[in-house]
């Protein structure tokens, strides 16, 4: 089976790549358009800065066809900034659009908490069912977070200075604020659900 890794810069692809090839996967790189509208697992990875991952998206003319793919509910994977690119914007990088599939502006940790969260911390469902999540633990590293589940999602959530969307999933789409591929046994069966679900 293989799982295309769509290039956002500085992101976490060797890991990620490590991971599914731990699950049997066959791991690639969606360097184009094309890849992301054919391949029957993506993944949109990221570590680094919303805006410079947006960039990268742009400079492979990948937007429209990461949009298309999701609206779809066709399985993909998003990751840590990789779940923030979903939203409309990023308080880190103003200025700079976002996929605009979920309609919210990614924000900024309050100052009373450890910026940035690195470590483990817990994910409950919020949802009454998940097809690919359940309650556990999982690594995080982020400054950033979505605060509200979007309307026709499932979510679970996380506390850090306050509720935030640990993960949301619609269909065969998976976006996870925490990094699946760095949780362990937990964060392992998270990927293979969603590899072994996925329509």
């Amino acid at each position: 089976m293989r799982v295309a890794i769509v290039p956002t810069g500085t992101a976490n692809t060797a890991s990620v790549s490590a991971a599914f090839r731990r699950l049997g996967a066959d791991p690639t790189f969606a360097t184009d358009a094309a890849a992301v509208r054919t391949a029957e697992h993506v993944v949109l990875p990221g570590v680094g800065s919303f805006g410079s991952a947006m960039t990268e998206i742009d400079r492979h003319g990948l937007r429209d066809a990461l949009v298309e793919r999701v609206e779809a509910g066709r399985p993909t994977l998003a990751v840590c900034v990789g779940m923030q690119l979903l939203a409309t914007a990023s308080e880190e990088s103003p200025h700079v659009d976002g996929l605009s599939i979920i309609d919210q502006e990614v924000r900024r940790f309050p100052g009373t908490v450890l910026v940035p969260q690195l470590g483990w911390n817990r994910v409950t469902l919020a949802a009454t069912e998940s097809r690919f999540l359940i309650d556990g633990w999982a690594y995080f590293a982020n400054s950033f977070r979505m605060l509200e589940t979007p309307a026709g999602w499932r979510a679970a959530m996380t506390d850090h200075g306050g509720n935030f969307v640990a993960a949301v999933e619609r269909g065969n789409v998976l976006a996870c604020q925490f990094h699946p591929e760095l949780s362990g046994s937990w964060g392992s069966a998270v990927l293979a659900r969603w590899l072994g679900r996925a329509e």
